[in-house]
């Protein structure tokens, strides 16, 4: 049986993660992107890794001056005393002048040149890890496509027998932007970093592993941000890898007419879409539901997109509902997000988080609207959803989704994004008119989960928290939002007064 391939991290753990592991041992590797995508921030956190662990690093640069170096690294608190830099900044100021006079071409000379010295500089050092910055310098000195892609292959030979690992810097500006495919056979692997501006809020950057051989990783784009400190990587989230075993026994809101409309309340493990127009009273059905997890001493989490975290706690009082002392206790999480600067894989990873570093067991997502904000590609929205639910699922967790409806009243538009098939249960509620005032109806219309009833209900909502009356069973279209009484007596809810 072969002996496990020895790695080297790069010194970001979620990058490891998706490299399952690190990066493979005194190999060549390619970091590919345009200017602006974070090349040179990763490269120094690798470097800095290897200075952790006692290794001797190497930065060769070719584009940018030691100064500029240092101020990039100033910017994120990088120390780089202990790593060696070997800065050549142009071929004439290294060679000299009076190489024109050569019968070989000044090109020539500067290419050959510029090789032998940082073959010198590498002899002298003796690096474990080496960043080589940047590929555009030395194929504008190659000129020759060739005789460029013979030298990477010297470089790379010359590596070899070194064990160094060592990561190649191509910035794309050369060439058009276009990526070298035979510069992608020639590495044993090949990280490419992407900047995308969107037409509002922060640009997104992703990362995509192209290739990395004799190695197993996550395929497919991940999304990352530059923060103070390095890359902040999110590994794209693959649901299957993370079954939990656990009891899908019902939650319970703590109001019997509630639960009663899905047989005790939705399972552990189901998502539960509650939908309606605004105002209808969605979040409340649904801090209903975390007020009495917290009670239970379950961790919950509330990922808010649309509503301010405070006016949603002065609701929640008005509605005798204590979540304070839960936000005290750390039993209740409450994150505000801008759907203008969160990409989807950044919040999937904090969910993440939540569920694997609190053991959060309920999880509200108010509303989806501010969720498709920050993925405007509905097809890809969708299935990312449908893997973030699969994940919550598998581990157990409760999950509410608030979805408002388009308009008020009489016929209700869901919007461009539709996901009751995906949700495990849906309550709809509805505004409807009677006796000259408006009112709300409560139902299920699906429970995968379990039996569910099939009677439309009134739900009041007040001072005193939230009511579920008798099924309406004397009026007609009720779903409609235009019902019509049949009925002989009064089977509405009257106001209550506090005692």
């Amino acid at each position: 049986m072969p002996e496990p391939l020895s790695r080297t991290s790069t010194g970001n753990p979620e990058l490891d993660l998706i490299l399952d592991g690190g990066l493979p041992t005194g190999r060549l590797y390619l970091v590919e992107g345009t200017p602006g995508s974070g090349k040179t921030t990763m490269a120094l956190r690798f470097l800095l890794d290897g200075v952790a662990r006692g290794e001797r690093c190497l930065y060769i640069t070719l584009s940018e001056t030691r100064d500029e170096l240092l101020a990039v690294a100033a910017a994120h608190g990088f120390d780089l005393t202990d790593i060696d830099i070997f800065e050549l900044a142009s071929a004439d100021e290294v060679l000299g002048t009076g190489r024109e006079q050569t019968v070989l071409h000044a090109w020539e000379m500067e290419l050959g040149g510029t090789i032998r010295l940082i073959q010198d500089e590498v002899e002298r050092t003796g690096p474990r890890r080496v960043v080589f910055d940047s590929l555009s310098e030395m194929r504008l000195l190659a000129q020759d496509p060739l005789r460029y892609r013979r030298q990477v292959l010297l470089l790379k030979q010359f590596f070899a027998p070194r064990e160094a690992t060592v990561l190649l810097i191509d910035d794309l500006t050369t060439d058009g932007g276009r990526r070298d495919s035979h510069l992608h056979s020639l590495c044993h692997g090949v990280v490419t970093l992407e900047r995308l501006t969107l037409d509002f809020g922060a640009a997104r950057r992703r990362l995509q592993v192209q290739k990395l051989r004799g190695v197993d990783f996550v395929a497919g784009y991940h999304d990352f941000t530059i923060r103070h400190g390095g890359l902040d990587v999110y590994p794209r989230l693959i649901a299957s890898t993370h079954h939990t075993p656990f009891a899908g026994e019902p939650m319970p809101s703590g109001i019997a007419e509630l639960d009663a409309l899905l047989h005790g309340g939705p399972l552990r493990g189901t998502s539960t879409l509650i939908t309606g127009p605004a105002g209808a009273g969605k979040t409340t059905i649904a801090l209903q539901f975390v007020a009495a997890a917290c009670r239970r001493g379950e961790p919950c989490t509330i990922y808010e997109f649309d509503e301010r975290v405070g006016t949603m706690m002065v609701r929640a009082r008005a509605m005798g509902l204590d979540l304070q002392s839960h936000l005290d206790s750390g039993l209740l999480r409450i994150r505000q997000i801008d759907p203008a600067e969160v990409s989807p894989g950044e919040f999937a990873w904090g969910v993440r988080r939540e569920v694997e570093e609190r053991d959060c067991r309920l999880l509200v997502i108010d509303s989806l609207n501010g969720y498709m904000a920050a993925m405007p590609q509905e097809q890809q929205l969708i299935l990312q959803i449908h893997e973030l639910l699969s994940y919550l699922n598998q581990k157990g967790v409760g999950t509410f989704l608030i979805n408002p409806q388009h308009g008020l009243v009489g016929t209700m538009v869901t919007g461009s994004l539709d996901i009751s098939y995906v949700a495990d249960a849906v309550l709809l509620i509805r505004f409807f008119e009677a006796d000259g005032r408006i009112r709300k109806a409560i139902s299920v219309l699906k429970n995968r989960g379990g039996p569910h009833e099939d009677a439309i209900r009134e739900l009041r909502v007040d001072g005193h928290g939230v009511r579920v009356g008798a099924p309406l069973v004397h009026f007609r279209g009720v779903l409609t939002g235009t019902p019509e009484y049949v009925g002989q007596v009064d089977p509405l809810m009257e106001d209550r007064t506090r005692a």
